[in-house]
């Protein structure tokens, strides 16, 4: 059996896109976390301003979520941030324990 480790997810969604956008994509990639490992907690920060603008955006929609999964899941997790045009930044780490 292969080793689930600890991973947090910080991702920003695009706020000008209204209300029900956002939680459908913030819905989107939690499932999706949920359907490749075990989310530990989502916290949803709400719409923040940007430390610096991103595409002349000054603010966003911040989600945390901490999650189990295997090794190979955080990649194609990337990717997938990266091709979603909601989504204006995103980092994933490992939990080092």
């Amino acid at each position: 059996m292969e080793q689930k480790r600890l991973y947090e997810t910080i991702f920003i969604v695009n706020n000008t896109i209204g209300e029900e956008n956002i939680k459908a994509v913030v819905e989107k990639f939690t499932s999706l976390v949920s359907e490749n490992g075990t989310i530990e907690s989502v916290s949803e920060w709400g719409t923040r301003r940007l430390a610096y603008p991103i595409n002349d955006y000054t603010e966003g929609y911040y989600v945390l979520v901490r999650f189990y999964s295997g090794p190979e899941f955080p990649a194609e997790l990337k990717r997938l941030y990266n091709i979603n045009d909601s989504i204006l930044r995103s980092i994933i780490v490992k939990v080092e324990s």
